[in-house]
Formats: structure tokens, C-alpha cells, sequence
């Protein structure tokens, strides 16, 4: 099995890091990875984006033209990316951003206010975890249990309470991907 995945948004919403984390937990589940990003000369508020492949087969090249499942956060992102996703693929959107949304009627789309949610829990930066979740809770792609543990020995001693409101933002985001399964 080959997941292909694009993560596009604005620089500084966490988009790479989506990438970085679902690949890292690929990797230490024992699948075959790869990470690529790409992101604007201007780091926070530019564009940025990420292909990440994870994959039981050996990965023949990094670069992602039809991805299985896209995570835009923006509108830009969306319509950028949204007409290359496969037939039957995912595309997971942030209304709070995506106020023209998505018309594409050939891919499961799974649209919730990313943003708003992530100021519910207590902090933009967890939008990201928020994504993440949501990959998790819709495609099975890594284990929750993986991203608990990498978090967890990334975050415990540096920043408890970013890492409980990240722990949180993953499972409010698998609840959303499992209700859109």
C-alpha cells in the first residue's frame, strides 16, 4: 500500500511539519518514507507545501503530481492542489481559510473550521495536530499511538502544556475524520 500526500498552506501554519510528523511515524512503523518540501522566500505568510509518501514498497521518487489525499489550509492551497488529486482520493480542508471550498465530486472531502477549532483548544499552532488527527482518523495511514509517542518525547520536557493541547488537537481531529468515514 502507497499513500501520496500533499500538505499546503501558508507558511507558519505548520504544514511541513505535517508532513514531517506523518512520515517519522511511517518510518518508525517500518513502512518506506519519503519528505519534500517546498516553501516561498518568505517563510511565515508565504505559501508552503509538502509531499510526503508512505508506502510498504520501495518509493521511486519524492516528488507527488496526484496525490491520494491533500490537507489544504488555505485557498490558495486548495485551488492549487485540489484539481491533481486522484479519483476516489481525499481532500481534507479548512473552512475557517477555504471560504470558496472545494466543487470536486469524484473525492471524498472532509471540511471542518481547522482554525476556529484550534482556538477553541487554546492555540493556533495546534492546526496542524488538528490535520494530523484528521489523517489519521480518515485514512488509518499512521497509528495515533505512534504520534503520541513522538510528541511526547519531542514535547514533555520542553513544553507540557503545548504538548497535552497537541495530544487533544490529534484526537478532535480523528473524531472528525472518523465522521466523515
Amino acid at each position: 500500500m502507497t499513500t501520496e500526500m500533499i500538505c499546503a498552506g501558508f507558511g507558519g501554519q505548520g504544514v511541513l511539519t505535517i508532513g514531517k510528523f506523518i512520515a517519522k511515524a511511517g518510518m518508525q512503523e517500518g513502512r518506506n518514507v519519503s519528505w519534500l518540501p517546498s516553501y516561498g522566500p518568505e517563510m511565515r505568510g508565504g505559501t508552503a507545501n509538502v509531499s510526503t509518501v508512505v508506502s510498504d514498497d520501495p518509493i521511486a521518487s519524492p516528488i507527488v503530481s496526484y496525490p491520494d489525499v491533500l490537507v489544504a489550509l488555505n485557498q490558495p492551497s486548495l485551488d492549487k492542489f485540489a484539481p491533481s488529486v486522484r479519483k476516489g482520493g481525499v481532500i481534507i480542508l479548512n473552512t475557517s481559510m477555504c471560504p470558496h471550498g472545494c466543487q470536486r465530486d469524484d473525492v471524498e472531502i472532509v471540511a471542518a473550521p481547522l482554525s476556529d477549532i484550534a482556538v477553541e483548544i487554546g492555540n493556533t499552532m495546534v492546526l496542524n495536530m488538528l490535520a494530523i488527527g484528521i489523517v489519521i482518523g480518515k485514512t488509518n495511514l499512521i497509528k495515533y499511538e505512534t504520534m503520541e509517542e513522538d510528541l511526547t518525547s519531542f514535547l514533555k520536557a520542553k513544553n507540557p502544556d503545548l504538548l497535552e493541547m497537541n495530544l487533544k488537537a490529534i484526537k478532535r481531529g480523528m473524531e472528525i475524520g472518523k465522521e466523515h468515514g
